[in-house]
């Protein structure tokens, strides 16, 4: 591993690369450094000598702690499982919450939204896999929870997300992110209001080029920039 910012350097280039394989513009696809478990001196750093303003945190305390010390201009994504007691330390920091996969929890975030007198930024987790350990609804529900959550007031649907299988080859995952995009494509064209299919978050450290092929545009990074993460200190 070199330095985060040469890290980084390298997970761009390979961005900017899938970008140019399928056509599509670099300037579309965000990278969002995933930092959980990571010191907030890290993050200082990928900041400052990178120039990364996009990072995603799986705790919500974690978000919180590290919200409350670094820089405002940073934006922070919540991107792991949110519970429900928990959704008051990640609205009012986060710019996009990735991982609402129930209506309950797209309720709590509405009710506290409305208590912060902003509108919650969310996208839907689907688990396209079938994953009994992955959190998210089904392909097949993801319609009808689109259109559930759309009546709250104080969030908007952004798009969709997903977390693909641990897998030794990118390239079996395309299948997913792929399915992810033309479910996409097929609420899109529901035209439901408070709905948008703008965002599709997919792809990590081991598939995020594939992802990128498919339509991500946004891209959760974290071992390919940080390093290997240690579990026994979180």
């Amino acid at each position: 591993m070199g330095s985060i910012a040469e890290n980084i350097a390298s997970v761009q280039q390979r961005i900017r690369a899938a970008c140019e394989r399928s056509g599509r513009r670099s300037e579309d696809v965000t990278l969002v450094a995933v930092s959980k478990t990571k010191p907030a001196d890290m993050v200082r750093e990928a900041m400052q000598t990178a120039g990364i303003l996009d990072f995603g945190e799986n705790k919500p305390q974690e978000l919180r702690d590290k919200c409350d010390i670094l820089p405002s201009e940073i934006r922070w994504h919540m991107i792991g499982n949110l519970q429900k007691n928990k959704v008051k330390y990640v609205v009012p920091r986060a710019v996009l919450i990735h991982s609402v996969g129930s209506k309950d929890l797209a309720k709590a975030i509405d009710k506290e939204a409305a208590k912060e007198g902003k509108i919650a930024q969310i996208l839907v987790e689907v688990n396209m896999a079938h994953e009994a350990s992955k959190g998210g609804v089904s392909p097949e529900e993801c319609p009808d929870l689109v259109r559930e959550i759309a009546a709250l007031e104080n969030l908007r649907i952004r798009g969709l997300m997903t977390v693909a299988p641990a897998t030794e080859r990118a390239e079996d995952n395309r299948v997913y992110f792929r399915g992810l995009r033309d479910l996409a494509v097929d609420i899109d064209a529901e035209n439901i209001d408070n709905v948008s299919m703008c965002e599709l978050s997919m792809g990590m450290s081991g598939d995020f080029e594939i992802a990128v092929e498919e339509g991500a545009t946004l891209v959760r990074v974290g071992s390919s920039i940080f390093g290997e993460r240690d579990y026994s200190i979180s």
